[in-house]
């Protein structure tokens, strides 16, 4: 199930890449923020699967309405004149890196786990051996 975020990732990387078409200009930002706001998704999807808490109807509907929102605060700050943008692009890029960070430590600490396992299995299997002889 983790698999699916990663690869629509992928995907819409592979896409974007094989399109030459240009955005131009004010829209590029609201598809720049789209993008950070479906990437945060995509982090948060991760790593609630990784905890073990993975929900597709929660991913689904928070991915849909991060665009959505990330969207309309950009849409709002070219209306009024603010750069409501750059607040979007720093809380979600905050976000991301908080994300992945909590991703990265989910990771150590079960690589940790694994090594300290095995090393307890090998003092156990000398204890034995030690014991029968």
């Amino acid at each position: 199930m983790i698999l699916i975020p990663i690869v629509a990732l992928f995907l819409g990387a592979a896409l974007a890449l094989l399109m030459k078409t240009p955005v131009p200009g004010v829209y590029g930002q609201y598809m720049a923020v789209a993008c950070l706001a479906g990437f945060d998704s995509v982090c948060g999807g991760i790593r609630s699967g990784l905890e073990g808490k993975f929900r597709n109807d929660v991913f689904t509907s928070g991915f849909i309405f991060n665009i959505l929102i990330a969207f309309f605060l950009a849409w709002l700050g070219d209306k009024i004149f603010v750069d409501l943008f750059l607040a979007v692009a720093l809380v979600l890029g905050a976000r991301i890196f908080t994300n992945l960070s909590l991703i990265r430590r989910f990771l150590l600490t079960k690589w940790q786990d694994s090594h300290e396992r095995k090393r307890m299995q090998q003092i156990v299997q000398a204890n034995q051996s030690e014991t029968t002889q």
